[in-house]
């Protein structure tokens, strides 16, 4: 299976705020089996957006790339069967 062209982000950590290197990514909640409807989120022109289903609170970080995350460990990984 091919790697996703938007970025995913999960929150195994429970982390009240997750700081992103971009404005457009999915929201997974946690990881398999306890996550939520993979939703879409844009933050426009804001520079923070909270995840309407587990309350993620997504800090956009012009530092950091599009396949990091502040705290660490928050990019959703698909683990092949």
């Amino acid at each position: 299976m091919a790697g996703h062209s938007i970025p995913h982000f999960q929150n195994d950590g429970g982390h009240r705020v997750i700081e992103v290197g971009v404005k457009e990514f999915m929201c997974t909640g946690a990881s398999v089996p306890f996550d939520h409807p993979h939703i879409f989120i844009d933050m426009g022109d804001d520079n923070e957006k909270v995840c309407s289903y587990c309350s993620t609170l997504y800090r956009y970080n012009a530092s950091l790339k599009s396949n990091q995350t502040n705290p660490p460990g928050c990019v959703f990984h698909i683990k092949a069967a």
